[in-house]
């Protein structure tokens, strides 16, 4: 429901939106400018010496009013002709037109009412409705994206759109909600929903009839400074009755003109306090650096906006339009989907068509649409449920547990469930395995045991689509193809070759940065920027199934670099470990966020086995701040595997790398990479607690092994590996 009132009022009124936001920030400017403009008059100055000051330059002074900047206009008449000027406090002469800016009057009635009149401002109303629904159901999204208020502002992960628009959403939101509400206050206002009594007099007490007393000598202006005043009014030069009408801030009276006196007083009442409050908070006028804040938030919105459709649009795109789905109650096999971005669909699609083609008859729905009275011939049910945030329904799931709870009885078909997810977020697969638990308490028998896809890893998936063939007595080859950026040739430029002595071929091979065109560099799709931690993609001759690989080298290297173990049967491993120089492959970047050593000066930890070194040295190799970095590297012989030997003893030397571990598993004293951690377990303990950071990469066997030995070091302080995965202080690379 939160997702539904984000998305379409965003979509359906976003040029509404645009439109009256723009303008706002627009608008935003003009309060700056005046008070920036503005000649502020000296602290001691009275209503009294500025009456006779701009009196004494226009004898036919009637009016006086000083804006919320602090801008003094004064309004006469020169005989019969109008008169009015912006005036310099100290001298009282003229020093601009009053008139108003026409680009000012132009913004303005575009953003309140689109030069419609009172329709328009219907319209405008609707649109900050609008925009606050949107505000308020963002908040609530952001907040469950990052795992609660309290991390708000934790480190984003995930595409590039989705970080935007979540990093500007959680810094403008409050902008944006003070705004919107304002503006419905002011609407409200205008359309005499809300009605506020103005400050006003009915004269009880009679004028002196009395006229021609010096401004300077009249008590009630002499103690009114001009820094409270609003407005002056002038009595007419031929009525004794008439009276000096003094607004101020606290209120508004009368001054009788033959004594100085003040005949009459009214203080401002609480809902026109309110309602000014409010006007100022909209407008930024007498609070010119807030206005500012709130124009750069409206700012935020065209690119909320452009980021929110690029969400949605990549969504819908990967979304894949399911053909020859049998209807629910015809079907056999119910694949039900839970997916946020879309990328589950396809995987859906994928195991759609191989059980079409095993001779079974398909069914595909979200799991929000999960009803059990329909599907009357169902003998499986398969679920593919990604996890939104940490642990709740992806957007196509929403109800779904609740559903199963309700449920009198478990469909008597047996279920599997599969999960999709990053292995590096805490809540891995979490909604899955909810969904898992809650199945098996309803007493929903069990086709397969629960199973995860780390990063919608093909392989994976093709093992799991194995065990269900074999589940089902048939063969079952899930060859799923992912949507791939766009594939650049490379060239092997040089390779080093490890690991003969120990029978675990491996080699660092470096790349030659490929042209780029035009159209590719304004799409990202290139190897122009990147750092040591993306991933390279390899497509291997025979297969549209990449491999993916960590770079350990950054663009700034000036070259692509990989480290390779060759597996026996392996497509990509096998044709990388035989290129020579001047020989190509196929591949491509993807970003990897997650798994970047960061810009600051706290210490790092990495930690490393085999092939998992080939990050960590990319981080090492770009550490010109020399920030302390500790690197803990597991191998098996330091004659035969050794990786970055010579490279990790110069930047020892020139102070990238602070500290040095080795563990050898086949050397004079074997031990693996959990045992040197733990052997530095008082020092490892010590740079956590100074705020260092943790970055694994290797197999995951060693990665529960680091997390095993991280877990008791860390347990005096009161820490655990979770907990500093929360703080973006622990990153795993693992495979």
């Amino acid at each position: 429901m939160m997702r539904i009132l984000h998305r379409w009022p965003g979509l359906v009124l976003a040029v509404l939106l645009l439109v009256t936001a723009l303008s706002g920030a627009a608008l935003s400017l003009f309060p700056a400018l005046e008070t920036a403009r503005t000649l502020q008059p000296e602290a001691t100055l009275t209503v009294a010496d500025l009456a006779e000051r701009v009196q004494a330059a226009h004898p036919g002074l009637e009016q006086i009013k000083r804006a919320p900047s602090g801008r003094i206009s004064a309004w006469w008449f020169d005989g019969d002709q109008p008169g009015s000027a912006v005036i310099d406090p100290a001298t009282g002469h003229d020093v601009a037109s009053a008139d108003p800016d026409p680009v000012r009057r132009w913004l303005t009635n575009l953003h309140r009412s689109l030069f419609l009149g009172d329709g328009g401002r219907l319209v405008v109303t609707a649109g900050a409705l609008a925009m606050l629904l949107l505000a308020i159901s963002g908040a609530v999204l952001v907040a469950r994206r990052m795992g609660g208020w309290r991390h708000w502002f934790a480190r984003l992960r995930g595409p590039l759109a989705g970080r935007l628009h979540t990093e500007i959403a959680r810094v403008a939101v409050l902008g944006l909600l003070l705004s919107c509400v304002t503006a419905l206050w002011m609407s409200a206002e205008t359309l005499e929903i809300v009605t506020i009594d103005d400050a006003s007099l009915e004269t009880a007490a009679r004028p002196s009839g009395q006229s021609g007393m010096a401004l300077a000598a009249m008590d009630a202006l002499r103690a009114t400074p001009v820094a409270e005043l609003r407005e002056l009014g002038f009595p007419a030069a031929d009525d004794p009755q008439d009276m000096f009408t003094l607004r101020t801030d606290r209120g508004m009276g009368y001054v009788d003109q033959g004594t100085g006196t003040l005949l009459e007083w009214q203080d401002l009442g609480f809902g026109q306090r309110a309602s000014e409050t409010i006007y100022m908070l909209h407008t930024g006028q007498g609070a010119a650096v807030l206005g500012l804040v709130l124009g750069m938030m409206a700012l935020g919105v065209p690119v909320l906006a452009m980021t929110g459709l690029l969400v949605w649009l990549q969504g819908w795109r990967r979304r894949p339009r399911l053909t020859g789905n049998a209807p629910a109650a015809q079907a056999d096999t119910i694949v039900l989907v839970g997916s946020e971005g879309g990328s589950t669909w396809g995987f859906a699609a994928t195991l759609a068509r191989a059980l079409r083609d095993a001779g079974q008859s398909v069914h595909v729905a979200a799991m929000a649409a999960f009803r059990p009275a329909r599907y009357g011939q169902a003998q499986r049910f398969l679920i593919l449920a990604a996890t939104y945030g940490e642990g709740d329904a992806p957007a196509s799931a929403k109800g779904f547990l609740d559903q199963l709870r309700d449920l009198q009885a478990a469909p008597t078909a047996p279920l599997a469930v599969l999960g999709f997810g990053d292995r590096s977020f805490p809540a891995f697969c979490a909604f899955a395995r909810a969904v898992d638990n809650t199945a098996r308490a309803r007493g929903w028998s069990a086709l397969l045991p629960f199973d995860t896809i780390d990063r919608q890893s093909p392989q994976d998936f093709a093992r799991w689509g194995r065990a269900l063939g074999q589940a089902l007595g048939t063969e079952l080859e899930l060859a799923h193809q992912p949507v791939l950026p766009a594939i650049q040739t490379l060239t092997l430029l040089e390779r080093r070759d490890y690991g003969a002595q120990v029978q675990v071929p491996m080699s660092i091979l470096r790349f030659a940065l490929p042209e780029a065109t035009f159209r590719q560099r304004l799409a990202g799709r290139c190897f122009t920027r990147f750092e040591p931690g993306d991933l390279l993609g390899i497509v291997p001759e025979g297969s549209a199934i990449p491999r993916l690989y960590s770079l350990a080298s950054g663009s700034r290297d000036g070259y692509i670099e990989i480290v390779v173990r060759r597996h026996i049967g392996g497509l990509a491993s096998g044709q990388l470990t035989s290129l020579e120089p001047g020989q190509t492959v196929r591949g491509f970047l993807r970003p990897h966020p997650d798994f970047h050593a960061g810009r600051d000066r706290t210490p790092l930890i990495l930690i490393g086995a085999g092939t998992g070194v080939g990050p960590l040295a990319g981080f090492i190799r770009n550490n010109e701040s020399r920030r302390p970095i500790h690197l803990f590297f597991g191998l098996r012989h330091p004659d035969s595997d050794f990786l970055y030997r010579n490279e990790l003893s110069s930047w020892q030397d020139d102070g990238r790398l602070a500290h040095l571990s080795i563990a050898a598993s086949r050397g004079e004293r074997p031990q693996y990479v959990q045992d040197a951690l733990r052997q530095q377990a008082p020092e490892v303990a010590a740079a956590i607690r100074q705020g260092a950071s943790i970055m694994v990469c290797g197999g995951r066997d060693m990665a529960r092994g680091v997390t095993d030995v991280l877990t008791d070091i860390l347990k005096p302080a009161g820490l655990t590996p979770a907990m500093l995965k929360t703080r973006d202080c622990y990153a795993e690379d693992t495979y």
